[in-house]
């Protein structure tokens, strides 16, 4: 079974979503390293470049009264548009064909006024989730703003009780599982197919409520995978980062019926 998502300009667009097994982004991630493998340097180096930006991105806001804010919004705003590159040699590779890092940009020129918008979307809930993180932190839970030393050293949790502490991750979580479920499969969306942002999005939507207990499980391994990356320092993005770039195609042809 399945649904079908009806675009809105000149050529309908329409997109089918099939239902998977609660079982299948393990073979997404197995199919996703398969496609690292297939050329190491490119794939990681779009893991450095995440890590470069990570690693910018705390340099800046390292002192920052919103750290944690900052980190996660950043991650949330690079992670699915840097996938772009990762997806274009996924695709190619699946047709056949070979791909290095200069066939990868095409994947960032495939759709680019598409991409553009859909990072805009995510710069805004970027934008959402700091500004709710500084009116809880200043004005719901009159917390001092945590620089990064008591971020570090858990003079921030000191400063709360558990319910503040459940409140902020609980209103995180909300804002984050809205991100997943209109990017799930956006950027394969939008490289493919060409849809709009809008488009994408839905079929996004569609696509994860079709498949909430896959979703739940893809969900938890990119938490995983992710708080693996934070806990070393962002090294570990050097490898999960572009694993989970490669696994979004194979989601992607999961999930959306070519």
């Amino acid at each position: 079974m399945g649904t079908t998502l009806v675009g809105g300009h000149d050529q309908i667009l329409h997109v089918e979503v099939m239902h998977v097994p609660v079982y299948k982004p393990f073979i997404w991630l197995r199919d996703g390293w398969r496609d690292m493998r297939r050329h190491w340097g490119t794939s990681l180096g779009y893991g450095g470049l995440i890590v470069a930006l990570g690693w910018t991105l705390l340099v800046f806001c390292g002192t920052h009264p919103y750290f944690i804010a900052a980190a996660i919004s950043g991650f949330l705003l690079v992670g699915p548009l840097m996938s772009a590159g990762l997806c274009e040699m996924s695709r190619r590779y699946s047709r056949g064909e070979s791909a290095d890092f200069d066939d990868s940009l095409e994947g960032f020129g495939r759709n680019a006024p598409a991409l553009f918008e859909f990072g805009v979307i995510l710069a805004i809930c970027a934008a959402v989730w700091f500004g709710i993180s500084a009116l809880l932190l200043g004005t719901v839970f009159h917390i001092a703003a945590p620089d990064i030393s008591e971020t570090m050293y858990r003079g921030f949790l000191d400063s709360t009780n558990r319910s503040q502490v459940l409140s902020y991750v609980i209103i995180g979580g909300l804002l984050a599982t809205a991100v997943f479920a209109v990017s799930v499969v956006a950027i394969p969306l939008i490289i493919d197919r060409h849809a709009s942002a809008g488009e994408a999005m839905r079929g996004s939507v569609s696509a994860t409520i079709h498949n909430i207990p896959a979703m739940i499980v893809w969900s938890a391994l990119i938490l995983v995978l992710t708080i693996i990356g934070y806990a070393t320092l962002l090294a570990g993005l050097l490898l999960a980062a572009p694993l989970l770039g490669h696994a979004t195609w194979h989601a992607y042809k999961g999930m959306i019926r070519p």
